[in-house]
């Protein structure tokens, strides 16, 4: 009985804290850029597990006030979104990245980023 008491305890401390696993992959959001008529940002990979690829990635960009503009790159290639600059105009950059183990369905833990914002 003994045995079977501090069994079971040692399955307790080892552990995992609750909560999901982290992502197989990380992903960065850039700040939103203003130039050339347009302002962009993007999501791209920047490192996975070994036997962990980049599945998704989506990039968002919003004047304040008005309508989200998003797009999607898939595998490794980054998300890149462009609108029209606005002169006074506060955009609001957000986007998330999804990865998969290789040969395995996506992991439902996509990483969310932002919102970073940039202003007139």
């Amino acid at each position: 009985m003994a045995f079977a008491a501090a069994f079971a305890g040692s399955g307790v401390a080892g552990a995992a804290p609750n909560g999901p696993p982290p992502p197989p992959c990380t992903f960065t959001l850039s700040a939103p850029l203003a130039g050339g008529g347009g302002v962009t940002a993007a999501v791209q990979s920047t490192g996975c597990a070994p036997l962990a690829v980049p599945y998704l990635t989506v990039a968002c960009l919003q004047a304040v006030g008005g309508e989200q503009f998003c797009s999607q790159a898939h595998g490794a290639d980054p998300a890149q979104v462009s609108v029209p600059y606005q002169p006074g105009v506060s955009y609001t950059a957000t986007g998330r990245g999804c990865a998969r183990w290789a040969g395995v369905d996506p992991a439902p833990n996509c990483q969310l980023l932002g919102p970073d914002t940039v202003a007139p």
